[in-house]
């Protein structure tokens, strides 16, 4: 998997006073974690589903980038696919949280595109992988922080089309339509809805006019949209439909498409049908926002969550 790794550092405490400096709330700091995030938190999610995930990545020579070297084997996860650059920052999202409230976050970040050197080091690194490894499914996860630049992304894709490797991608507003022949396009409905010249809602006759513009644009096979506390929209395997979510109490939405794309990108390796898939991910993304701060998938709960959806017929 290809994407933009970083850091979610979350400072916690409580807030009992208003500061006399100005009317902003006091946070006595109680604790201090970090966790990895972004396309490692993807990681973390397929490794968690019991796959072998192979982080690919470019980080800074800086002492965020240790961090995260000190807690990828905490998670068994090797950094043979990370490269460092000497120019670039590593990417840090600090979230301030009290009593369960999220006041603030503070982002320490690069986001330009790679350069012509750590373009090249980086699809070096990239092209030894496929050739030393069996790779099932190549995942693009941006956040558009520079490691998935045009360049980047053109030689990946191309690389798995002469290797018939499948590919699902998680795509933001900045690279949204480079991502041309992936299998599996998966924007959310703020995404879709911020590129298309026609409004787009969570309807059903809706989410198909897009999913054709998508097509039209991209050529690729198959597209899930999540639609926040309406479910997900699948389109693949000749059928197109809207999969509701199940009730919950939600905690917090941070890294619930992280998830969705995870469980995707596995079933897409695994192939099984996008109906199936789509319900998985659907669960799968549903269940980390009961909890607070960005968690991966517990696929025994998934297991339990699925098989009672069959049970009743709901699947």
């Amino acid at each position: 998997m290809v994407g933009d790794i970083m850091i979610d550092r979350y400072l916690t405490g409580n807030v009992e006073r208003v500061s006399p400096e100005a009317p902003v709330p006091v946070v006595q700091l109680n604790a201090r974690e970090d966790r990895l995030g972004g396309a490692a938190n993807v990681a973390l999610n397929i490794k968690a589903l019991g796959a072998e995930p192979i982080l690919c990545s470019v980080v800074g020579k800086d002492k965020n980038a240790e961090q995260i070297f000190q807690l990828l084997p905490r998670h068994q996860l090797e950094s043979t696919g990370i490269v460092q650059s000497e120019s670039r920052k590593t990417t840090v999202k600090t979230r301030v949280i009290a009593q369960s409230q999220h006041l603030l976050r503070v982002d320490e970040e690069d986001t330009h595109d790679l350069d012509s050197t750590e373009t090249e080091s980086f699809l070096s690194n990239i092209k030894e992988i496929l050739e030393s490894s069996k790779i099932d499914a190549i995942l693009f996860q941006d956040y558009n922080k520079g490691v998935l630049s045009p360049k980047v992304i053109r030689a990946l894709l191309l690389e798995a089309i002469k290797r018939d490797i499948p590919t699902a991608v998680d795509p933001k507003y900045k690279n949204f339509w480079l991502f041309k022949h992936a299998t599996l396009f998966k924007p959310n409905l703020k995404e879709i809805t911020n590129q298309a010249n026609f409004p787009i809602t969570a309807e059903l006759s809706s989410l198909r006019k897009a999913t054709k513009m998508i097509r039209n644009k991209l050529g690729n096979v198959n597209t899930l949209i999540t639609l926040s506390d309406k479910g997900i929209f699948m389109d693949g395997d000749g059928k197109s439909q809207v999969i509701p979510t199940q009730p919950r109490t939600i905690a917090d939405v941070c890294g619930a498409g992280d998830t969705v794309i995870s469980v995707a990108a596995l079933g897409l390796a695994i192939e099984l049908p996008m109906p199936e898939i789509a319900v998985l991910a659907n669960l799968a993304g549903g269940q980390v926002c009961e909890k607070v701060g960005v968690v991966p998938v517990d696929s025994q709960q998934l297991i339990r969550e699925y098989s009672s959806l069959k049970k009743v017929g709901k699947h």
